[in-house]
């Protein structure tokens, strides 16, 4: 399979200066987005080279799983403005990395993938099931099968003989960095997969799985009884040594999978208070310095200047995954807007730098451009602006309303077929005779399509 892609792109709409951002007016959060969007893009030229090893990735020194990560920001670019410029781009992205049993196991990158990489492919290919996004290709399974496919490739990993269970960091035995680490980031990454899958597929071996998951990362301390979710720890140790790092994203990818809990059992106040206490315990994130109240940032690395190229990009994460948890969880719909706003209009004043004066910086507190840009700086922003359009958009879809959509128009005709896991390669389990509301918002698009697309599908 082969795609080719000419894309001829410009920021869309009526410019509006990211440092000028007016959280008050969607058009205003539009524009800017879509300008954080094409300087994001800029990064990628996989889709002009277009062979097998640039496709879908970044060049050096970002790894294979930031991708992952970049697709997943696009998608919620799409669903959240309207604007499917990039959607073709982001399509063939997603579809040429499945690897040859269409589970992200490609050995390509077996000497970086990580259980905690697969998971970022996994959260974008969950995003698309959820967002009923076309997979044209019927040589390829649906996104719900995929997603499934990956989840069986982790579960089998799951190990019991140290610490009582847990994934390791990394998944291959020949790479020695961080073998004999279990992690919060690999292991939150499961439990939200799981908790996604049982709301997509009503299958309750996924709840039992996140149930397992969840108790278990309490049980060795990665999540305290504060909420807060610490790095990992050492398999060799029995996990009696608990690195008390903590990064942004790992409270986020926590925060989202009991959100789908909560959702997933019709609101069960177990979830709600947890989803509750990992939201307030996020807030370690935000306000660095008195004069910055209600401002993300990364403090394990950033305030001292030492964040490595993956470590820029958390943010990110964390804004996607507290926006989508507000979607699904309305008590926490205060709060996450309360911090998401200002951070929005923060990382708006940073993304002030270049010759363009749109490139976008790390440190959003010094309420300027800071000389320091890269993707992950960029999807940082992206994601924490876009991510106030979330409170009015279409929440995920699930049971009984993810579809396989075989269009490429970003139209979902009537005679999709329905998905389910009974068709792909889930454990087998019972499903409850629950037939969960749709919560369907209307999303409009106020723009006129700038990206011009050749395309030549499946030649």
């Amino acid at each position: 399979m082969t795609l080719s892609l000419v894309q001829l792109a410009t920021p869309r709409g009526t410019f509006v200066p990211p440092q000028n951002l007016d959280i008050n007016n969607p058009e205003s959060i539009k524009s800017v987005a879509s300008t954080v969007a094409y300087g994001t893009m800029s990064f990628y030229t996989g889709n002009v080279t277009n062979t097998p090893d640039t496709i879908a990735i970044f060049p050096k020194p970002h790894y294979w799983w930031q991708a992952g990560a970049c697709w997943g920001a696009m998608l919620d670019y799409s669903h959240y403005t309207g604007d499917t410029s990039y959607d073709d781009v982001v399509r063939q992205a997603l579809l040429s990395q499945v690897g040859p049993k269409f589970d992200f196991m490609d050995s390509r990158y077996a000497g970086s993938e990580g259980n905690d990489d697969q998971a970022f492919w996994a959260f974008a290919i969950l995003e698309a099931a959820e967002r009923n996004f076309p997979q044209p290709n019927d040589a390829i399974p649906s996104w719900l099968q995929i997603a499934e496919n990956i989840w069986n490739t982790m579960v089998v990993r799951w190990d019991d003989t140290t610490c009582g269970g847990g994934l390791h960091w990394q998944i291959y035995p020949d790479n020695p960095n961080g073998l004999d680490y279990k992690n919060a980031v690999s292991n939150g990454g499961f439990f939200q997969i799981s908790a996604r899958l049982a709301r997509a597929t009503d299958n309750e071996t996924y709840l039992h799985w996140a149930e397992k998951v969840w108790d278990w990362s309490q049980s060795v301390g990665f999540v305290d009884g504060d909420f807060a979710v610490f790095d990992g720890a050492s398999s060799a140790k029995e996990c009696r040594n608990v690195n008390f790092l903590r990064f942004s994203y790992s409270q986020g990818i926590y925060m989202y999978g009991t959100a789908m809990l909560f959702n997933y059992t019709n609101g069960n106040e177990t979830w709600a208070n947890r989803t509750h206490g990992l939201l307030e315990a996020a807030r370690a994130f935000f306000s660095p310095y008195p004069n910055a109240t209600n401002v993300m940032f990364e403090p394990a690395c950033e305030v001292t200047g030492t964040c490595n190229t993956d470590m820029k990009s958390f943010k990110g994460y964390l804004s996607r995954f507290m926006a989508a948890t507000a979607q699904i969880v309305p008590s926490t719909l205060k709060d996450v807007k309360e911090l998401l706003a200002i951070s929005a209009v923060a990382a708006g004043k940073a993304c002030s730098g270049g010759d363009n004066g749109t490139v976008c910086g790390q440190k959003w507190y010094v309420g300027s451009y800071d000389g320091s840009p890269g993707l992950g700086q960029q999807m940082t922003a992206l994601e924490t602006i876009q991510a106030l359009l979330a409170f009015d958009a279409r929440p995920p879809l699930r049971f009984g309303e993810i579809k396989d959509v075989k269009g490429v128009d970003g139209t979902h005709p009537a005679s999709t077929t329905p998905t389910s896991s009974s068709s792909s390669t889930s454990p087998s389990a019972s499903p409850t005779a629950q037939q969960p509301d749709s919560f369907a918002h209307t999303v409009t698009s106020g723009y006129n399509l700038v990206l011009a697309v050749v395309l030549s599908l499946f030649i």
